[in-house]
């Protein structure tokens, strides 16, 4: 049913400890889990449980996060595909509220293609996961608050942290760009699936922790990436035809 995308950059630790969770809430909904590692590491231990259903892949060099959830995809042959990042952590199992929200949403004109369970942080806050458009303004507001600020409930873009597609609505938009190494990605992809007349939303019934990295908030090379990431997003079709569209709704 369900295929799982997580790419280590010298994480295996926490990959493993990710995957251990996978393994305790053992939801059988989850047939297939592609693993890659993305720079030079040694390949952990996994789960016992798990390792029939793992694929381990071995980057000979570093790929962006976009173009390692798309190859991952091509080994997809489940219903849905869920992108992790290797620091998330599970209570219960999320995987069961997510699919059940697709399957009662079904019958729909407006077709959910995209789904994020709720991120706390580890002491229980919600993580502003669900967020507006990106502007400058935008990005002050949730780099200054964003500890103090309430989820949205008019998400315009779900953060990448755990993304649960529909493999239809994924292939229909053709997955990530991977134009994008690193950031805003996750933006593109809710804008492009909007474009194509899919929907996404926050599943209430699914919650995962999130102990963040936020690695562009302290290394120059990821802050390099991210003010690139921006520059070609507010440059992009996708960008302003969203934003045209998001205006219309409004009206």
């Amino acid at each position: 049913m369900i295929t799982l995308s997580i790419v280590s950059h010298d994480q295996g630790a926490l990959v493993a400890t990710l995957l251990d969770d996978v393994a305790r809430v053992a939801s059988p909904l989850v047939t297939a889990i592609v693993v890659t590692l993305n720079v030079e590491e040694p390949i952990p231990n996994w789960p016992e449980a798990l390792a029939p259903r793992i694929v381990t892949v071995v980057n000979p060099s570093p790929r962006g996060f976009g173009a390692n959830h798309n190859a991952a995809f091509g080994r997809c042959a489940t219903s849905y595909f869920a992108v992790m990042n290797p620091d998330l952590r599970l209570g219960d199992d999320p995987f069961a509220a997510l699919l059940s929200r697709f399957e009662a949403r079904a019958s729909e004109s407006v077709r959910l293609g995209l789904a994020a369970p709720r991120i706390v942080s580890a002491d229980g806050t919600p993580e502003d996961a669900a967020r507006g458009l990106i502007t400058p303004l935008e990005l002050i507001l949730r780099r200054l608050f964003a500890r103090r600020r309430a989820p949205r409930q008019d998400a315009h873009w779900l953060a990448g942290m755990f993304l649960f597609a529909s493999s239809a609505a994924f292939e229909d938009v053709g997955g990530f760009d991977a134009r994008y190494f690193m950031y805003c990605e996750d933006f593109d992809l809710c804008a492009r699936l909007r474009l194509r007349g899919w929907t996404f939303e926050i599943v209430e019934d699914a919650r995962v922790i999130h102990a963040a990295r936020r690695a562009s908030h302290r290394s120059p090379r990821h802050l390099a990436w991210h003010v690139a990431s921006l520059m070609r997003m507010w440059c992009s079709t996708a960008f302003w035809r969203y934003r045209r569209l998001l205006i219309a709704e409004r009206r």
